[in-house]
């Protein structure tokens, strides 16, 4: 490439940056969006093109690095500059009205204005930017300590990874040195409705509420799935902030507006406590309405010097409260209670209810969650009870109405066999879950099989979850070994399948006859049985006839191994129908390699010593930025290679592998005498191995 190309190409890239960065802000910011989706799409694309090609053009601020980050194995954690307190509560109008005489009698005057904010049900965190660019993202912690989200936070679309400069020219110059932003992250309430409404048709588990959801989705180890889940940011305070001048809460939610924060339409500044007062009825009204979940308002001095003088308690200022709304709660009465059957056997309990209305929505079903819950709330068919719905998709049972009870009331049962394939259901060891452990179960199998062949279990590339819909609701597979003896002209029939891709995937499936031990039971999708797990029974017992023959003492054993794995492990393998299928397997041609076999390698056994891996047998913890591989590819090596990789250093700790940017892990490692590797030595020795 010349010069002349390098710098067209340079110019182009910065001049996506700059009009995706403008676009992205007059979308989540202003809600006043100027091009199409698509447009946006296809200029994000063409960014994409260019920094994968020139990786040096990827700036910090790019609007790609929304896309998403390397898998980490942990979260690291920082200190907030200033504590991140909580606030005191207040329920009834006579809580602010002791609040506000508290205050006039701290400061001397009556005469306080105020600032009211939604109090917005979601996950706060802190952004820090240096020199006008995000450089460290923390969730509240206990207040004092949070855990780093940075890469996560990037995804967000209403998150400035770079601070606009302020009106009045001067540019950069104008942005604080370092500021901390403070906000709440939230899920708005149709998008919470739209992911758990695909979460129950991947048969996985639904969120409780949008809070829930939030925070599940910011403490994702891998930030390319936080990217796809719709989270947004409203900001409302700061830590530390120099080079930044305001008088007032209000003057300071401003400016934050001017650098390109979001901030909450529904804030009111300027009043008094009586108006405090009719604004909190004025949000309650229309609370329904407003397209997030709050569950009360925040009031807060406005003047920052009143602020000052009223300072902090040990866990709170006292210049704010938060004045909570009551709970949404009805009676209703439980028409019958039926059982579902979860993507991996669960059952669950679930009330059908008279339907009733709460909060304006009607309600008809509860999730009973376990027959724990059951029997530790006393909940009977045709029992009144109280049904309570914060925000959730499922509402609550929270108790029944004991004084309504008539004699005609029927203590619930769980069934011993599952309600779908009429198998026996098993309760696990220090579980509240019963299950159903029949790995051929209609109710499971669409997401077992698409387990099963995915890259980490048979590897059968083509069989996507569409076709395996297909083959699963017509009826042409009815277990994992049905997939072995599916031929070209079955798969051919179904829909979007020509010959040629029924021909590819034919071939798929026999290549992966050949499987090594730890993918045939990663694949089997056991509870409890991930890629860690199903390499260490490997270790411990080299062969598919000494796992399936494993006691739950002598699994229970293997160091990494807990109660929970080893109990799943021996139930499933005592279920009859697994080990049929398992056989049938190998009747249609599957061959299940040894796990010593392939780590000795050719020759063990025949005079030959193999060569052992430095990592054999080692604990290892990654840390740092690796340049030549992900994260995870390193991790699945090392364990290829016998390692037991884990996300935290401690005195068990073998070797940290220490990448760019290692930070707080290397420092204890240190202190411990752990053996540090570079990535160098990293795959010097991988390649070695």
């Amino acid at each position: 490439m010349t010069d002349q190309n390098f710098n067209e190409i340079k110019q182009e890239a910065l001049l996506l940056q700059k009009q995706l960065a403008e676009h992205n802000y007059s979308y989540h910011v202003l809600d006043d969006p100027v091009i199409s989706d698509a447009e946006y799409d296809r200029m994000m694309k063409r960014l994409l093109e260019i920094e994968e090609q020139l990786p040096e053009l990827a700036t910090p601020d790019s609007p790609t690095r929304r896309v998403g980050a390397p898998p980490l194995t942990s979260f690291d954690t920082a200190d907030h500059s200033v504590p991140m307190q909580s606030l005191d509560n207040a329920f009834n109008d006579q809580d602010i009205i002791d609040f506000h005489n508290r205050v006039a009698k701290l400061l001397g005057t009556s005469e306080i204005r105020y600032t009211v904010e939604p109090k917005l049900d979601g996950v706060a965190v802190e952004l820090r930017y240096e020199q006008g660019i995000l450089t460290l993202a923390l969730t509240r912690g206990d207040g004092t300590t949070g855990e780093v989200i940075t890469d996560n936070a990037r995804t967000i679309n209403s998150v400035p990874l770079k601070l606009t400069p302020p009106p009045g020219g001067g540019g950069g110059k104008n942005l604080p040195g370092f500021l901390e932003v403070r906000g709440e992250v939230i899920i708005n309430s149709r998008d919470f409705e739209t992911l758990n409404k695909n979460r129950l048709e991947m048969d996985e588990p639904l969120f409780a509420n949008p809070r829930n959801a939030a925070a599940g989705s910011l403490r994702q180890l891998d930030s390319k799935v936080t990217a796809r889940r719709p989270l947004e940011i409203f900001t409302y305070g700061i830590g530390i902030a120099r080079g930044l001048g305001f008088d007032s809460h209000s003057g300071l939610l401003d400016t934050l507006k001017t650098l390109g924060f979001r901030i909450n339409p529904e804030i009111r500044t300027g009043l008094t406590v009586n108006e405090v007062l009719d604004r909190f009825k004025e949000l309650e009204a229309i609370r329904e309405n407003l397209p997030y979940e709050i569950d009360g308002m925040v009031i807060k001095v406005d003047d920052i010097a009143h602020q000052n003088a009223l300072g902090v308690k040990a866990k709170s200022p006292r210049w704010a409260i938060a004045y909570k709304f009551p709970a949404m709660e009805e009676t209703t009465v439980i028409n019958d209670i039926t059982v579902q059957v979860g993507r991996t056997g669960t059952l669950t309990p679930v009330a059908n209810l008279e339907p009733v209305s709460i909060g304006g929505v009607m309600v008809a079903r509860a999730s009973l969650h376990n027959m724990d819950e059951i029997q530790r709330k006393d909940i009977r068919i045709k029992d009144t009870v109280l049904v309570k719905r914060a925000g959730d998709v499922i509402p609550k049972v929270v108790k029944p109405v004991t004084a309504k009870r008539t004699g005609d009331e029927e203590v619930f049962v769980m069934p011993d066999s599952c309600p779908v394939c009429h198998s026996p259901v098993r309760r696990l060891e220090n579980e509240a879950a019963v299950k159903c452990i029949n790995a051929s179960c209609q109710a499971q199998l669409k997401q077992r099989i698409k387990h099963f062949v995915s890259k980490a279990g048979f590897d059968m590339d083509g069989l996507g979850a569409k076709l395996v819909d297909q083959l699963v609701d017509r009826e042409v597979i009815h277990s994992f070994a049905g997939l072995f003896t599916l031929d070209k002209d079955t798969l051919a029939a179904m829909d979007r399948m020509g010959d040629k891709s029924a021909g590819n995937v034919v071939r798929a499936i026999e290549t992966s006859k050949r499987v090594p031990l730890k993918r045939f039971l990663f694949a089997l999708g056991m509870d409890h049985t991930g890629d860690s797990a199903a390499l260490l029974l490997c270790e411990a017992f080299s062969t598919l006839e000494a796992v399936m023959a494993a006691t739950k003492t002598e699994i229970e054993a293997i160091d990494g191994i807990g109660p929970k794995t080893a109990a799943s492990v021996v139930m499933f393998f005592e279920n009859q129908e697994n080990r049929a299928m398992i056989e049938e397997m190998v009747r249609n041609g599957v061959i299940i390699e040894d796990h010593q076999a392939l780590v000795n390698g050719p020759g063990e056994g025949e005079g030959e010593e193999s060569q052992k891996s430095v990592f054999s047998g080692k604990t290892v913890v990654l840390t740092g930025s690796l340049t030549t591989m992900t994260r995870s590819e390193a991790k699945k090596r090392l364990q290829e290679q016998g390692a037991k990789v884990t996300g935290s250093v401690s005195k068990k700790t073998d070797i940290l592998v220490a990448g760019e940017s290692a930070g707080s892990k290397l420092t204890k490692a240190q202190s411990l005498g752990v053996t540090v590797m570079d990535e160098e030595e990293l795959t010097e020795q991988l390649n070695r191995g």
